[in-house]
C-alpha cells in the first residue's frame, strides 16, 4: 500500500491536476484530493496526495516539503490516519437530557419555596 500525504499552504486557485504534476516528480501518484469549501466552491488551501509506495511518499516529503509554489512554501507531511466514521445507531450515553429546544428558567415552587407563577 502507498503513503498518504497531507499537503498544506496551497494557493486557493491550485487545481488537483497541477498538484498531481508536481508530485509526479517524486513517483507514481495514485490519488489527489484538494479539499474544497462547500459554500464557496474554493479550495481550503490543503490537499491529500496518495503515492503508490511508501518509498515514493518519503521521497515526496523530502523533495517537496518547503518547496516554493506560487510564492508559498509547501508543507508536506505524512497524513494522520482517517478517523473512524460512525455508522449511526444508538447515541452514546449522556445526551442532551431533555426535549429538543426545551428551555428552563430554573426552579419550581417546591424547590424555591415560592409561589407558582
Amino acid at each position: 500500500m502507498g503513503k498518504r500525504l497531507y499537503v498544506g499552504n496551497l494557493s486557493y486557485s491550485l487545481k488537483a491536476a497541477e498538484l498531481e504534476e508536481i508530485f509526479k516528480t517524486a513517483g507514481e501518484v495514485v490519488n489527489v484530493k484538494v479539499v474544497m469549501d462547500q459554500e464557496t466552491g474554493r479550495s481550503k488551501g490543503f490537499a491529500f496526495v496518495e503515492m503508490a509506495t511508501d518509498e515514493q511518499g518519503t521521497r515526496a516529503i523530502e523533495t517537496l516539503n518547503g518547496k516554493d509554489l506560487g510564492g508559498r512554501a509547501l508543507k508536506v507531511t505524512e497524513a494522520n490516519p482517517r478517523p473512524e466514521r460512525s455508522t449511526g445507531g444508538a447515541r452514546p450515553p449522556g445526551g442532551s437530557g431533555g426535549a429538543k429546544g426545551s428551555f428552563s428558567r430554573g426552579g419550581s415552587a417546591s424547590r424555591n419555596g415560592g409561589t407558582n407563577w
